[in-house]
């Protein structure tokens, strides 16, 4: 039995402005037509060692990360959930505490971020295989990709005599990078890893036992409610940030590396995002409605609007409805640097899209004024939105698509698509989708103020805060 740990709490703030704060990279179909976690949950498929996942994420992502599992048809075991990020160490110790607690027998963990993108699913099962046995035997396994190119972006792990690692280093310099690549010694650092809880959480009180102590409280505090379980946030808070690698992995004598050549992308910035797409025959990497004229290396991205690009050379370009990117290839990583622009100015483009995802569903808003605001609402199948009501709006509804039922003070009825209704100020109102489709509806706010806080929540299944 092998027990799988999928680590979703990344940020992803290089791939702005497409991931955000409130939608990081790992909930993006960002290359295919699936979002990353869900990739790296099917990617398990056929493994037969491998049992249901349990996801570690913030604890602001646990409605993504359920309807994402949803879509699947499957069921984590747990979704742990972070009350702030502490990097991966802590976050793999709670699912290595979990395991501690809920399994009689001393499990595997094989240990893989949610974010990444892997093309050789066989390749990539039969290396795990290969680790298996070196993690049975005691081992603490990470995987080294095997380098295509003198890469500056990546950590590298050195292999020693027997696979053992020799050495962990830093994002090398061009010189440097091509030197380890003429060896053949050295592997990019992918992160992934195959252990023992038991030897996890010994390795860490010996290296790092203040993260323990802290991950310990912070899990004995905890508390679980159906499919998540809360670590208690004090607690949690106290733990040092730290990485897998740092905190345990360069220092063990246990640590071996197993070859991983299966065509891995960390997609951590928009080059490496181009590198796993699909070029055309001029290298350019289009998607969206874009048209291209005399450009070459470069990708485009058009999310809402024609995109039209004349005479680019190596550049990056992603349109979104509220933020346009536009930057040269050999600055992909600086885009974080206007992430932490954003943020410092206070403005909601650097935190959250204009689609904004919600347990039940999404809403966009579409046009705004003095007095008013006009939203795109999409209730998922079986889901409905709280029981509440507003001091200082009234609402119209529309529907466009499936069916609604809406609940009006002490009427209960349902709307067809170009039906509509009226919700006045203060009425206590639900709007749910029955049906087995998607729930499409204009929603039109005339009122004094319109802002989010303006909900008064009497009922919520999803057992949400007043903020979310």
């Amino acid at each position: 039995m092998m027990k799988v740990v999928i680590l979703a709490g990344g940020s992803g703030a290089r791939l702005w402005p497409l991931s955000r704060d409130d939608c990081p990279k790992q909930f993006l179909p960002l290359v295919g037509e699936n979002p990353l976690l869900q990739q790296t949950v099917r990617r398990l498929d056929g493994l037969e060692e491998a049992t249901r996942p349990i996801i570690v994420c913030n604890r602001a992502h646990r409605f993504l990360v359920a309807e994402q599992l949803r879509q699947l048809g499957q069921r984590p075991e747990i979704i742990l959930l972070e009350p702030l990020g502490r990097s991966t160490a802590p976050a793999l110790t709670l699912a290595a505490l979990w395991l501690s607690e809920t399994e009689p027998e001393d499990p595997l963990m094989l240990v893989t971020p949610a974010d990444y993108v892997i093309q050789n699913v066989p390749s990539f099962h039969a290396a795990l295989r290969e680790g298996l046995e070196s993690a049975k035997r005691g081992k603490l396994v990470t995987f080294g990709i095997v380098p295509t190119r003198a890469a500056t972006g990546y950590g590298y792990i050195r292999r020693g005599a027997g696979g053992t690692v020799a050495q962990f280093t830093e994002k090398p310099d061009a010189a440097t990078a091509q030197r380890y690549l003429e060896t053949g010694d050295y592997f990019w650092n992918s992160g992934i890893f195959l252990l023992r809880a038991s030897l996890w959480l010994a390795e860490l009180q010996r290296y790092r036992p203040e993260i323990i102590q802290a991950c310990r409280q912070a899990y004995r505090q905890g508390q679980r409610e159906g499919d998540f379980f809360w670590a208690e946030p004090e607690a949690f808070s106290l733990s040092p940030s730290d990485s897998i690698d740092y905190a345990v992995m360069e220092r063990t004598d246990h640590a071996v590396v197993v070859p991983l050549d299966a065509g891995w992308s960390d997609v951590g910035d928009w080059s490496s995002l181009q590198g796993a797409g699909a070029p055309d025959a001029a290298g350019n990497v289009l998607r969206g409605d874009v048209l291209c004229q005399d450009s070459r290396d470069s990708l485009l991205i058009a999310q809402s609007r024609l995109l039209a690009a004349v005479g680019l050379r190596d550049t990056i370009v992603v349109e979104t409805p509220d933020a346009v990117l536009v930057a040269g290839k050999d600055h992909a990583q600086a885009v974080k640097l206007v992430v932490d622009q954003l943020k410092q100015a206070g403005r909601p483009e650097g935190q959250s899209q204009q689609q904004v995802r919600k347990p039940w569903g999404s809403y966009q808003v579409l046009v705004a004024g003095a007095g008013y605001q006009v939203k795109r609402i999409i209730v998922n199948p079986g889901a409905a939105l709280s029981l509440q009501k507003h001091r200082q709006r009234a609402e119209h509804w529309v529907v466009v698509r499936g069916k609604a039922q809406v609940t009006r003070d002490q009427e209960v009825f349902r709307l067809e698509e170009n039906q509509a209704t009226d919700i006045p100020l203060g009425a206590i109102h639900r709007l749910e989708n029955p049906g087995d489709e998607p729930l499409e509806l204009i929603e039109v706010q005339s009122g004094d103020y319109l802002g989010e806080d303006d909900i008064v929540r009497l009922e919520d299944r999803y057992q949400r805060d007043s903020h979310e």
